[in-house]
């Protein structure tokens, strides 16, 4: 009796698959198959290849192989209570151990700093999954489930191993040619892959001096001395650097200051709208910073209110008036530039994450307010409102949500012509996932329950883009893509998709590519037709950044994009707006509305093909004008009205210096013909006045 109990239990222990030990090394893996294991300390060979979206170096590790019976969606998780408290990290390779490729792999997707993931294993292949202590080598438990995989995904991407030297985090156009490069940088080199027009690409290293910081949280492009070739931010753990193209693209100069930045998303974009790219750096531990270009290519640092920097302040509270032991404002993590009012100038979310008080986790929408100034109308709250500049809004945009996420992805997801958001939550706790539809008035609606987003991958990573050309705005989330079904849900695939990484278009096809580490993911054509829109400044930025592209097509109606500089947390993406058509076989317009003001209209677009837009270069705003209008009273101290038959409700209302800089910018709620110009200096100007179904019509304006 006692040896048949005694066979019971081991026979109950080899069902569990609870192991103690595991390989040291690749081709020592110790086989498993689904289950729960433990791991008792963590002491095996290392591998370089990190699959994680952390690209902090491996340490040691310990290695099991499993090799799939049939295809199975694997989830590899320690998320269990008996783990609390740990810090667990894995990667999942596939291949031989002597060509080992990323598969899979998490660090934090789970509560705390566990590990929750899934990657799809196809039948007779063999995958290691290796337990990483760079965070630790305590004791845990892990398990392998096996699942049914869903129906492959309306899209297919080839992996491609590049040669990339560094830190992989761009691809972006640096050469002038409008085609996406790929960029990888090391402290004292940057490490170009050139796309050349007959396919392929072209290595070019570029020695630089040592950068104090090196792109350790994100990296962003832009061309800020307007030379024509695109310069590099680093956003560093502990400082920003600048680097510096010169006037061939052949060397940087390398720019750091002195400030002490815990770096996370960083942005280029126009904040004062003078023409001249600015910089923009969420930081952890402090309100964000930001720096504001002269003019001629130098730029100042400021944090907080300043009145040669952002009167208002920008992403944060105010330093002077945080009361003791809060001036570290922080949790400052993902922030991306979006006109999402659609009043034609640029405004800022910034995806919170951090700890402690939930000041610091609410999620923050700044409102561009025309004039220079900014409001931050997604506040906590109560007492804390009391320390931004302008007092606060009381989360009237329904954006001021807790959730623990460190980036967000928008996109007009419903083609109505407003930019609404998915907040991917980073790990179970606050919150959770948030998709918000924009009702176009200032305000979001939650459209999570129903949406099939609820299911989706923690992570720290959401971006945005067509990927299979439908004509409808997807999500790239830590490792899947959330395909759009055109009605606010949507379809989570994880197989045979790319892991995070900078989005553009690797091989000119007009479908968008992903890049990471060595891996290039290439996105094979399906049949669907597109478009690709390369935006040059002339009285806006040089790369037209901040600027609206909309389209229309007979099918699918309209698309609009931003240009936009630094998405999702870390990468660097294309600056070339994509859309995808579908089987629409001609655009019947394309509305270009720039940072400046300035609005271009082209008409019947060859489709499959790139245009390249010159600010200007129509020279019409529209074919239709308004009524005449009439202004009083002009010369105006610090009101005029306008005079017309037509409703002002929605329009436009944009006033213009004599050099042509837009100083004064709004959208008309209501309709109302009272236009507030009392900020305006004495002098004169041009008001413009574009109403909602797109007339227009322009006056000279004395304020005296």
């Amino acid at each position: 009796m006692k040896k048949i109990l005694f066979l019971l239990i081991i026979g109950l222990l080899v069902t569990l698959n609870t192991y103690s030990q595991s390989g040291d090394s690749c081709n020592n893996a110790t086989q498993i198959t689904a289950g729960t294991y433990s791991v008792d300390g963590i002491s095996g060979e290392s591998f370089d290849l990190n699959c994680t979206e952390y690209d902090a170096a491996n340490g040691s590790l310990l290695w099991y192989s499993y090799t799939a019976s049939q295809d199975y969606l694997i989830t590899v998780s320690t998320d269990y209570a008996i783990n609390d408290n740990l810090d667990t990290r894995f990667h999942v390779y596939q291949g031989d151990c002597e060509n080992l490729a990323c598969a899979g792999g998490d660090d934090d997707s789970g509560d705390g700093y566990l590990s929750y993931s899934s990657f799809y294993a196809d039948a007779g292949s063999t995958y290691y999954i290796a337990w990483d202590d760079r965070w630790g080598d305590e004791n845990f438990e892990f398990t392998v489930e096996e699942n049914d995989p869903p129906p492959p995904p309306p899209f297919e991407f080839t992996q491609v191993n590049v040669n990339s030297i560094g830190s992989e985090r761009g691809m972006v156009d640096m050469n002038g040619d409008g085609l996406d490069d790929l960029v990888s940088v090391q402290s004292t080199n940057i490490n170009l892959l050139i796309q050349t027009e007959e396919g392929g690409f072209e290595e070019v290293n570029i020695s630089t001096d040592q950068a104090n910081y090196t792109p350790s949280w994100s990296m962003a492009a832009g061309d800020f001395d307007r030379n024509g070739y695109n310069d590099l931010l680093y956003g560093g753990g502990s400082g920003v650097t600048f680097m510096k193209a010169n006037d061939n693209g052949t060397g940087y100069t390398e720019i750091s200051g002195n400030e002490y930045v815990f770096s996370q998303r960083s942005n280029f974009v126009d904040i004062n709208n003078d023409g001249h790219l600015d910089a923009f750096v969420c930081h952890d531990v402090q309100p964000t910073v930001y720096y504001i270009n002269d003019g001629n290519g130098n730029l100042q640092f400021f944090q907080g209110p300043d009145e040669d920097g952002v009167p208002s302040g920008i992403g944060g509270v105010e330093l002077s008036l945080a009361p003791i032991g809060s001036a570290q404002e922080g949790g400052n993590y993902g922030s991306v530039w979006i006109d999402f009012d659609n009043d034609r100038d640029i405004d800022m979310f910034i995806a919170k994450c951090r700890g402690g008080n939930v000041q610091w986790k609410n999620n923050e929408l700044w409102r561009n307010n025309g004039d220079g100034t900014f409001s931050n109308i997604a506040d906590v709250t109560g007492w804390y409102n009391s320390y931004y500049p302008d007092g606060g809004h009381d989360n009237s945009s329904n954006l001021g949500d807790p959730v623990q996420t460190w980036s967000s992805a928008w996109g007009d997801f419903d083609n109505d012509g407003y930019m609404d958001v998915y907040v991917g939550a980073s790990a179970t706790g606050d919150g959770g996932h948030k998709l918000m539809q924009n009702n176009g008035d200032g305000t979001f609606s939650d459209r999570t329950n129903g949406s099939g987003l609820s299911e989706a991958n923690y992570g720290i990573e959401n971006d945005s883009g067509d990927f299979n050309n439908d004509g409808f705005v997807d999500i790239l989330s830590n490792g899947s893509i959330l395909l759009n079904n055109g009605d606010f849900t949507f379809t989570i695939y994880n197989q045979n998709t790319p892991g995070p990484g900078a989005i553009g278009d690797a091989n000119n096809d007009g479908f968008l590519d992903v890049f990471n580490g060595s891996n290039l993911y290439q996105n094979n054509p399906n049949g669907n037709n597109w478009l690709k829109v390369i935006t040059i400044g002339t009285t806006s930025n040089i790369n037209g950044i901040g600027a609206r592209v909309e389209i229309s097509s007979p099918g699918i109606g309209t698309q609009i994009r931003d240009v936009r500089s630094g998405t999702g947390f870390r990468y660097m993406g294309s600056l070339n707006t994509y859309f995808g058509l579908g089987q629409d076989t001609m655009v019947d317009t394309i509305t270009i509305y720039w940072p400046s003001g300035t609005i271009d209209v082209l008409n019947n677009v060859n489709i499959n093909s790139t245009l390249t837009v010159i600010e200007g270069q129509t020279l019409s705003v529209s074919s239709l004008e308004l009524s005449e209008i009439n202004i009083y009273p002009n010369p105006a101290d610090d009101f005029i009205t306008i005079d017309t038959i037509n409703s002002l409700e929605g329009a436009i209302i944009s006033i213009f210096d004599i050099n042509g800089r837009r100083v004064l910018n709004y959208k008309q709620n209501a309709n109302s013909n009272k236009v507030d110009v009392s900020s305006l200096s004495i002098g004169e100007y041009i008001i413009r006045v574009v109403t909602a179904d797109g007339l227009m019509a322009s006056k000279k304006l004395i304020k005296k």
